[in-house]
């Protein structure tokens, strides 16, 4: 589950991580009364689950009440690259003498958690990282030592920061390792890690992803969940109890298996095509599951074309057949769809597909056939 900037800068105060003061806001009269409390200036930033809101003009400093309330008003409801805003957080402006880059993120490869520290902060840093690999530094920490003095002193010099900062940028980096850790964090990012104009390090900003299985163990963090910010479809599918995650393009996806779901991704882009979700249906798919599942992508109005593809193990190809049919059934499908059934019952599930005559729906023997013919009837339709 993803955070809001000051909900992860709730997290980072509950360990020790030094924020700037700053209260979140949902209306003009309600940041007006915050930057009041504060004293001025202070910044009126957007609230938003996605990066980019200096650019887009989410982040504005306000000299009085008047100005506080005129930002509000025209960044509440604002559009941000697709996500419309809700709340605001006013804070406190802070005098910026330099900008760093910090992270901690699980990397799946090694089994560890990854800190990650450049001297190079700010909005362009993901631009910078990509033309400069370099510029960003990287030390595994094994869990079971946890972060240390020297990791810190380690990554501060590799990284190049002033000398006079080594210690307290080391002694925040070991904060957030802890917030990491005890929030069962997947990432913990600040950009800027911000020195202030009196050598203070403070995290300016927040990007907080924490393990949504492991919520029941933080119930408070639970409860920043807002069901009216989800996303439609990822709402829907799970209340279904459907793993989905949306993407950006206008091709549905369904397998069984979260490994073949991954591949089948790769198999449509290296096709040419763009996928729309990531769905996994899970082992041992019933027919209702697979209806549910139907629903779930075409609810996307962005879908052109479905690619299922199904290995059967535990799960039954004429059981998703069957699914399938039930959902043409109780549903007005308008885009093509592409069938790819193997394993399990397969045979029998053709033939049901055969039988039903489906309006629409192809069936192919291969995992290629299927996305070459799916990314062809995307782009036909």
């Amino acid at each position: 589950m993803d955070l809001l900037e000051y909900q992860g800068k709730q997290l980072f105060a509950k360990h020790g991580v030094p924020i700037p003061e700053g209260r979140p806001a949902t209306s003009p009269g309600e940041a007006a009364e915050a930057a009041d409390a504060l004293g001025y200036p202070v910044v009126v930033k957007a609230q938003v689950l996605i990066g980019g809101r200096g650019k887009a003009g989410g982040i504005k400093l306000a000299k009085d009440r008047t100005e506080v309330e005129q930002h509000a008003a025209a960044i509440l409801g604002m559009d941000i690259r697709g996500l419309t805003v809700r709340e605001v957080y006013i804070e406190k402006a802070s005098d910026i003498a330099e900008e760093y880059y910090a992270a901690i993120v699980f990397d799946r490869s090694a089994r560890a958690p990854l800190v990650m520290l450049s001297r190079m902060g700010g909005m362009d840093v993901e631009e910078i990282a990509e033309s400069d690999p370099k510029a960003i530094v990287r030390v595994h920490i094994d869990p079971l030592v946890g972060f240390q003095d020297f990791h810190g002193r380690l990554l501060a010099f590799e990284a190049g920061i002033a000398e006079d900062v080594i210690r307290p940028v080391g002694a925040l980096l070991a904060k957030l390792y802890d917030t990491f850790v005890e929030e069962d964090a997947m990432l913990v990012e600040v950009n800027p890690l911000l020195v202030t104009g009196d050598r203070q390090v403070v995290a300016l900003d927040s990007k907080f992803t924490v393990d949504g299985s492991a919520l029941w163990r933080h119930p408070d963090t639970a409860a920043f969940r807002n069901p009216s910010a989800d996303d439609p479809q990822e709402a829907m599918a799970r209340e279904r109890g459907l793993t989905y995650v949306k993407l950006d393009g206008d091709i549905g996806i369904l397998g069984n298996g979260a490994g073949l779901v991954m591949s089948t991704l790769d198999v449509v882009a290296q096709a040419g095509g763009q996928p729309a979700n990531f769905l996994d249906a899970g082992g041992g798919s019933k027919a209702e599951a697979i209806v549910d599942a139907v629903e779930v992508i075409l609810s996307d109005p962005k879908v052109r074309a479905v690619l299922f593809n199904i290995f059967g193990g535990i799960t039954r190809c004429d059981e998703v057949a069957r699914g399938l049919v039930t959902a043409f059934g109780q549903i007005d499908v308008k885009v093509p769809f592409v069938v790819r059934l193997d394993g399990t019952n397969d045979e029998e599930g053709r033939r049901i597909l055969a039988e039903a005559d489906l309006p629409g729906v192809h069936v192919e023997k291969t995992m290629l056939g299927a996305a070459a013919r799916v990314v062809e009837l995307a782009a036909g339709s």
